[in-house]
């Protein structure tokens, strides 16, 4: 019964979401989707409460990639990049910044967290140039499945399954599967197997 309520709810929640999904839609024809997404992503943040969790994961489930219906995407998390993933049971937690990325089922991502889309975005090679305009590479950031990210983390590369990412952390290097980070830059501190 319990199923049946939630499956009602995020259906109900998608239709009340329909007229602003719709316009995302039709502006996507001649904006950006990538900064049409950030823009939408700015304004929804602002819905406070449960209640805007949902209208959040109910606008997001048709314009990134990948949303499930019941992740919980908090009040002032922004999201950058339209080629995000976001599996079954989600938390991102509060005002936190969402780049190019995959984040696996039932991961915990605390408040103030922010998931960059890997380490090359910004280019600063040529003096003669600004670093607004050098470019960069953006690439996806996976973070396994049932893992924590702590508050205030930066995330710039993949984070394996069953991991705990300790608040503050700088991850630049990739994490193994249970591993516990913590640091800047993060280093392996515990091995959750062991």
């Amino acid at each position: 019964m319990k199923a049946l309520i939630k499956t009602t709810l995020f259906t109900i929640v998608a239709i009340v979401m329909l007229p602003i999904t719709l316009l995302y839609f039709i502006l996507n024809a001649i904006v950006d989707s990538d900064t049409l997404l950030s823009g939408f992503s700015q304004l929804l943040s602002l819905i406070p409460g449960k209640f805007g969790a949902y209208l959040r994961a109910g606008f997001y489930r048709f314009t990134l990639t990948e949303c499930a219906p019941n992740a919980v995407i908090s009040f002032l998390v922004l999201f950058s990049q339209r080629d995000t993933q976001i599996a079954s049971g989600v938390y991102i937690g509060p005002q936190s910044n969402i780049g190019k990325c995959k984040i696996g089922a039932d991961t915990l991502i605390g408040s103030g967290v922010h998931i960059m889309s890997g380490k090359g975005q910004h280019n600063f090679d040529d003096l003669s140039k600004p670093i607004k305009d050098q470019g960069g590479k953006f690439t996806k950031v996976t973070i396994g499945r049932g893992s924590w990210v702590g508050n205030a983390a930066l995330v710039m590369a993949n984070v394996g399954n069953h991991c705990v990412v300790a608040a503050g952390a700088v991850v630049i290097n990739d994490v193994e599967d249970y591993s516990v980070v913590a640091g800047n830059p993060a280093k392996v501190i515990k091995k959750l197997n062991e």
